[in-house]
């Protein structure tokens, strides 16, 4: 059962180029997962990220006219082990959940799923619930990511940073053949701003695409000899891969004199509360 209802709410998922987009942050990475051209989405409820299984829920419409699959899953490991269908084929998809029950949850489907390596962008939205206004345990997604490797990014709270952090995202994992997760802290997931939007893309192979037209790599599949490989392929290929990536778009971001005798390093979902302090 919905936590709450984004009937009216999703209406604004299809503005167009150049229009002016102004709501919730979660209502804003279901709009980013659209204009980047998914092509299934999933998830499992919990805290603070379970609104944006409600947005998905309530956009059926419109994620049925752009062949966008959905569904709700029974876990977060399910979640997570759906994104296999991006391993042998280019087709984008985004699972969602909690932070760290859901991640502890997800942890085996994760570690099989960076192995093998994913060929069209997989991204794991994941509700941070760490530090003020947190429900549980103070644990961090930032151990599981560096335990599978795979590329952890953390926003600044604010609309335009969140799209282009799902946008990243995508690339991000296309580029490098990793899997990328998406940190959303509670302030992001519930912030308010505007943004400018963007078209929504079709996917160009959708999960229909892929049924009908099975493709087989045994060496994708996590089992010796193949997953040894895998680890020599994440070192040599897919981390300086990334690495190039993240330098060319800037992705890392600095702010201030570059010729300052003192700076602070963090993550970008710490920006706006340093900034304040």
């Amino acid at each position: 059962m919905a936590e709450r209802s984004f009937a009216k709410e999703v209406e604004k998922l299809r503005l167009g180029a150049g229009q002016e987009f102004a709501g919730e942050g979660i209502l804003a990475i279901t709009k980013a997962l659209l204009q980047c051209g998914v092509g299934y989405v999933g998830g499992y409820q919990g805290a603070p990220i379970s609104h944006l299984m409600d947005v998905l829920a309530d956009a059926q419409d419109i994620l049925g006219e752009l062949g966008v699959h959905f569904e709700a899953s029974a876990s977060e490991a399910t979640a997570t082990a759906m994104l296999a269908a991006s391993v042998h084929y280019p087709i984008r998809g985004a699972a969602t959940f909690k932070s760290t029950v859901g991640t502890n949850v997800a942890s085996d489907a994760l570690a099989n799923l960076a192995s093998g390596g994913v060929t069209g962008g997989a991204l794991i939205i994941v509700g941070e619930d760490y530090g003020e206004g947190s429900s549980i345990m103070q644990e961090r997604s930032h151990a599981f990511a560096m335990k599978s490797q795979v590329w952890l990014l953390d926003p600044r709270p604010n609309l335009p940073s969140i799209v282009k952090a799902v946008e990243d995202g995508f690339e991000l994992s296309e580029v490098s053949n990793t899997p990328v997760m998406l940190q959303v802290r509670i302030r992001c997931c519930h912030v308010h701003g505007h943004f400018t939007a963007k078209d929504n893309k079709r996917p160009p192979m959708s999960v229909a695409d892929a049924l009908a037209a099975p493709r087989r790599d045994t060496g994708r599949i996590v089992l010796p000899p193949a997953s040894f490989l895998h680890e020599k392929e994440k070192v040599a290929k897919r981390w300086p891969a990334a690495v190039d990536f993240i330098k060319s778009r800037k992705i890392n971001e600095m702010f201030g004199s570059a010729h300052g005798s003192v700076g602070i390093v963090m993550q970008g979902g710490m920006y706006n509360s340093v900034i304040r302090a």
